[in-house]
């Protein structure tokens, strides 16, 4: 048993995420036996004293086998149809299956709106922490039913990241179908060997990760490493190991090598930062010499000031996510903007006290102020 996983075993707080090959018996509707199994487990890690969110995935899947639909549907009212049918049948087998340990459920239905928007944001996390203090456990999807591109947070591997820094959570786990992150796709190659432990700092990470290949789900290994490093935001470390491994779950918890540990390689950030940088959806860009990329890249607690930026891009008001371009093109940073694009694009270039002479009254002096700013880790 290695150090780092030694350090796994008193973590309280879990967020769960399991992927719809998983859950789903190869499309032939939910698989019951392994909900059965995966509810002893969290029911057992309860019992230790640990706080689980489980993110759950499988709701299309299951509409498809309710509805008799061989394929995955591609249009977008026909796949919120197929999602409405199979979360009544998610939820309900997750509800039974917690029942038969004594445990209560709950159902949280989340799109992109209720991480983007502060309020509901807050909300949300009062609402988790209750459950948690209830003894429940909350079972996670993205409202599918009503989500469009615009508001969809893309793949639960991301929404159980964003839970993890929404609660403040010490350990995310995600359940797949490969025993971990691999140096190489194994399914290429299948004498590629699985990565035990690693830094999420190690920039040879994402030449690891693949694609997806499956019919049901929507991510591969490389949204589970974004997610990995969303998770890292609140000092999460995040382990990936396959879902059909005997007593996974309880395996991590007690320390053992299985999957794939990723640990964390940055400082926690503040949980006002971690809102701000859980937003997905950038409304626009500005673009920065090379003296404010450097200042910004240096994560001193600097303020972006008009004077750095050098081109505006898009449509955004005040208040939205931008995002910080290097003029090589590499985002530094992003944060909330303290000026629409009309007004930005008029105070390009200018310094402190130009900013009142090019608006015709008293502006903020930062476009982007140090609070409102978040560094992007590479």
């Amino acid at each position: 048993m290695s150090d780092a996983r030694t350090r796994l075993i008193p973590h309280r707080r879990w967020v769960i995420k399991i992927g719809s090959s998983l859950v789903t018996a190869q499309g032939r509707g939910l698989d019951h036996a392994a909900i059965a199994d995966w509810s002893a487990q969290i029911a057992a890690l309860v019992g230790q004293g640990i706080e689980v969110v489980l993110v759950s995935s499988g709701a299309v899947a299951e509409g498809m086998a309710r509805l008799g639909l061989s394929r995955r549907p591609e249009l977008l009212h026909q796949l919120q149809a197929t999602a409405a049918v199979g979360q009544m049948g998610l939820v309900r087998a997750w509800e039974h299956a917690f029942q038969g340990h004594g445990l209560k459920a709950a159902q949280i239905l989340m799109t992109h709106e209720d991480v983007a928007n502060r309020q509901r944001y807050l909300n949300a996390r009062g609402t988790f922490l209750q459950l948690l203090e209830y003894g429940v456990v909350p079972v996670v999807n993205e409202n599918d039913t009503v989500a469009i591109d615009e508001i969809r947070l893309g793949d639960n591997d991301t929404l159980g990241a964003l839970t993890v820094n929404l609660i403040e959570a010490d350990l995310l786990v995600i359940l797949t179908d490969q025993a971990g992150l691999f140096e190489a796709d194994p399914r290429l190659q299948p004498d590629a060997r699985l990565i035990h432990e690693a830094d999420l700092a190690d920039a040879r990470l994402v030449g690891m990760a693949g694609g997806s290949k499956g019919t049901l789900g929507r991510g591969g290994m490389k949204t589970k490493l974004n997610a990995a490093q969303i998770a890292a935001r609140s000092g999460a470390a995040t382990v990936i190991a396959h879902g059909r491994a005997p007593d996974a779950l309880l395996q991590i918890a007690r320390g053992a090598e299985i999957g794939t540990l990723l640990k964390p390689a940055q400082t926690p950030m503040a949980a006002r930062k971690r809102w701000i940088a859980g937003q997905l959806q950038v409304r626009g860009t500005l673009h920065l010499d090379a003296g404010a990329a450097r200042v910004l890249s240096a994560n001193d607690g600097r303020s972006l000031l008009p004077v750095g930026v050098t081109a505006v891009e898009g449509g955004f008001d005040r208040g939205d996510l931008v995002r910080c371009l290097a003029p090589d093109g590499v985002e530094v940073a992003r944060g909330l903007v303290n000026y629409d694009a009309d007004e930005a694009r008029r105070i390009l270039g200018a310094r402190g006290h130009e900013v009142m002479t090019r608006l015709g009254y008293a502006g903020e002096p930062e476009l982007v102020h140090r609070d409102n700013l978040v560094v992007v880790q590479h």
